[in-house]
């Protein structure tokens, strides 16, 4: 069995999904330190032919909780009708835009109010859109000392799970050490994801953009070509 494990990113770049379609199984954090300044409750599209910022306010609180225990503003709701248009905006000439857009309507309209909860279904839903069938598990109902962290946590996760297999985005290269998997019988794998360009209007082409770019312009036919073929195995 294939795993891979990620914290929940809302509306990441397309190599966060080639990760969720290249294994079995997709275990999502809720139980670790939201970060800020990450990717978590933010991500990029395209604004006037440049990289531009959407953020999911949370309401104020202890930096220290977990992913799991933040909420989102009660000013989402207002923010909502703002992404809307930001939205509409910038993709209203997209090709795609017709399609997608009724998708990540229904799906920020969520009356969620718990982060994790929100993205983990924003995950799930874009899933089911690109036809992607890996199965999602929460970290913490995994029987595990949730107190390990790094690799000695992964690893055992991985055990919990009976992992043959544990796949990370190329990023994880220098945290995780192939020699100590194949120690616990788990072969460690990394993928790192392709900037495979496309047309973007008539704009120079900016990477590594939410996975609402990439919908925006590309067929769901070309999109999951990218998921099955758009990167490298190392």
């Amino acid at each position: 069995m294939k795993l891979a494990i990620m914290q929940p990113y809302i509306f990441p770049y397309i190599g966060y999904f080639q990760l969720i379609n290249a294994v079995d199984k997709f275990v999502v954090y809720d139980n670790i330190e939201y970060t800020k300044k990450g990717w978590i409750n933010r991500n990029r599209i395209l604004l006037n032919g440049k990289a531009g910022y959407f953020t999911f306010p949370l309401k104020k609180d202890s930096d220290y909780l977990h992913i799991g225990q933040r909420r989102l503003s009660a000013s989402f709701k207002e923010e909502k009708l703002k992404l809307f248009r930001k939205i509409t905006g910038a993709y209203k000439k997209a090709d795609q835009f017709e399609t997608v857009f009724p998708l990540l309507h229904a799906i920020i309209n969520s009356e969620e109010e718990n982060l994790f909860k929100f993205i983990h279904h924003s995950l799930q839903e874009m899933c089911k859109f690109l036809d992607i069938k890996t199965e999602f598990i929460i970290s913490s109902e995994i029987p595990i000392d949730h107190s390990l962290t790094s690799q000695d946590k992964v690893i055992a996760i991985c055990k919990a799970m009976n992992a043959a297999t544990y796949i990370n985005s190329a990023g994880g290269m220098d945290l995780y050490s192939k020699e100590i998997f194949k120690q616990q019988n788990i072969d460690l794998i990394f993928i790192k994801s392709n900037a495979a360009e496309y047309g973007q209007f008539k704009n120079e082409f900016v990477p590594g953009l939410s996975i609402i770019d990439v919908l925006m312009f590309n067929s769901k036919e070309k999109v999951k070509e990218l998921l099955n073929w758009g990167y490298t195995i190392i």
